[in-house]
């Protein structure tokens, strides 16, 4: 291959590459085992609802230890592969589909450890009812009932 034939090939392949969203945004949401300003309150996403675009970075951050985020599968937008961090490991999740993506901490999803991210976009509220209707236990129907109410009251046109 010659010089002008790599530096071609290299600049083609370049040109092909989707365009980086230049004004992403890395929304962090803390793994907590009380809320700072609420020590009463257990084993909680800080912010429980991230309000993002498509292109931004969600990550859960594993501040406390003995967490976890895992998507729920059942209220992810269609299409889209979740993501399932280890224990005690911050993950990153990018968001490319408008709609509204549930999370849980898997070891105590049952005391109400959830949270939700919404992604803005044509599409946004494909799967809100598919979400919302998903079988919620324990705690979390309580947690996932006053998200919904807070979803609800968000300016998100």
């Amino acid at each position: 291959m010659t010089r002008r034939t790599a530096i071609a090939t290299g600049t083609a392949a370049l040109l092909a590459r989707p365009a980086l969203a230049q004004d992403a945004t890395v929304h962090e949401v803390q793994m907590l085992n009380a809320d700072p300003e609420n020590p009463r309150t257990r084993m909680v996403f800080l912010p429980r609802v991230v309000v993002a675009q498509p292109g931004d970075t969600i990550k859960f951050i594993a501040t406390d230890p003995g967490h976890n985020s895992e998507s729920i599968e059942e209220m992810m937008p269609e299409g889209v592969e979740g993501w399932e961090g280890d224990i005690n490991d911050d993950v990153e999740f990018v968001v490319e589909t408008p709609g509204f993506y549930g999370y849980k901490c898997t070891p105590h999803n049952s005391v109400g450890m959830v949270g939700l991210v919404i992604v803005q976009g044509d599409g946004m509220s494909d799967n809100l009812e598919a979400a919302k209707d998903v079988r919620q236990r324990g705690k979390a129907r309580q947690i996932w009932d006053e998200i919904w109410e807070e979803v609800d009251a968000l300016d998100l046109a």
